[in-house]
């Protein structure tokens, strides 16, 4: 049996080789290294995918999250909805920017943002709501759009994790996550569902004002050379990285059909350990990429499983082992939405498996069979 990875991106490479070796080539050979015409060919074809007016390509996703603040126009210290269970990048941002994130905890079932807790978290200094679709599962955005509306808040998401997964509204209508709010932002980095071989971001939006002032603040403030019509930043996406993130796009569907056939396996032969483990639950509002395949291991057993997979063999992952809330960089944060109980005991339970398009069935079965084998002798 090969052997066991978190992500497995050289096998997937090695089935594209060809494709994606002749569009590095011809890069190469044109020497259109910084903002070729693949950019803007990538950009279009990642927007018909979406259904969004506009996509802004940039150089990460963190940047992605600042641009799209920058590009509202706030004041110091306006608030920043963020949840506490989550990667660092959205308050980061607000914080940077000398924004002031206030952080709301989360759904203990689907690890996202509740319209209850952030209903509980808005204020007279609140503009801007960021949902993060964790894991590969939406938020519930109807909910979130309607309190946006209410309150005239600007809805920023952060669809890393989540990109090509599908929102089901109350009326029957669909839309791709990242969609839906006024921006959405994304990650390229190599392990997401739609990775390149490096770094890489974009902004997506049907606000054609929006779009303009954030081409503008990616490219130094710039529409024309040496022309700085605001303060911006330099953030661009490599014509490298937009070859390889045009090939993979052709593949993103397959690549996320092969995740969903990957968690199947685990629901049907994981399903017996309700005792033990919670497995992550799929909403009907969302479909889900499963970017990550997220347990919840009970009983205070999370860290002696992690250690038992690892003398076997197996990689597993914490995401994430600290709420925001609790970082050292936000203990000056004045002001949470509530109590974070949930946030909490998710950082001392999940546990992350093995979840990429290159999994087989012998490496699953393994991996299920290991984790069976452990909770049997530690019963």
């Amino acid at each position: 049996m090969e052997q066991i990875r978190m992500v497995d991106l050289k096998n997937q490479y090695l089935k594209i080789k060809k494709e994606i070796d002749e569009a590095i080539e011809s890069v190469i050979q044109e020497t259109d290294f910084i903002r070729g015409n693949a950019v803007k060919v990538f950009e279009k074809n990642l927007a018909q995918y979406l259904g969004v007016k506009y996509v802004i390509s940039c150089a990460n996703g963190t940047d992605a999250l600042q641009i799209a603040l920058m590009s509202l126009d706030l004041k110091p210290h306006d608030e920043i909805i963020c949840p506490s269970f989550s990667f660092i990048s959205g308050a980061e941002m607000a914080g940077l920017l000398n924004l002031r994130p206030v952080f709301v905890d989360v759904d203990y079932d689907n690890f996202n943002t509740t319209i209850e807790n952030i209903t509980q978290a808005i204020s007279v200094k609140t503009r801007v709501i960021m949902p993060v679709h964790l894991f590969g599962q939406g938020t519930d955005m109807e909910k979130i759009m309607a309190i946006a509306k209410q309150y005239n808040i600007t809805v920023i998401e952060d669809n890393a994790q989540s990109l090509g997964a599908e929102y089901r509204f109350s009326d029957g209508t669909v839309k791709k996550l990242g969609t839906i709010g006024n921006i959405g932002c994304t990650s390229f980095f190599p392990s997401k569902n739609l990775g390149c071989f490096g770094d890489g971001g974009a902004l997506f939006t049907n606000d054609e004002k929006l779009a303009e002032k954030m081409r503008l603040i990616a490219n130094h403030g710039m529409k024309e050379k040496y022309n700085n019509e605001r303060i911006g930043i330099n953030s661009r996406l490599d014509t490298l990285q937009a070859v390889v993130l045009n090939v993979k796009l052709r593949y993103l569907d397959s690549y996320i059909s092969a995740r969903r056939k990957v968690a199947d396996i685990y629901y049907e032969n994981l399903k017996d350990l309700k005792e033990y483990i919670i497995l992550p639950k799929r909403e009907s509002y969302s479909d889900h990429t499963f970017h990550q395949f997220t347990l919840k291991v009970l009983n205070g057993k999370r860290d002696e499983l992690k250690l038992y997979l690892a003398d076997k063999g197996i990689p597993s992952s914490v995401y994430y082992p600290k709420p925001l809330h609790l970082q050292q960089a936000f203990i000056h944060i004045e002001r949470q939405g509530n109590n974070m109980e949930v946030s909490e005991q998710l950082s001392k339970e999940v546990l992350s498996l093995p979840m990429h398009t290159e999994l087989d069935l012998e490496q699953q079965m393994y991996m299920i069979e290991t984790i069976k084998e452990f909770f049997t002798k530690t019963k």
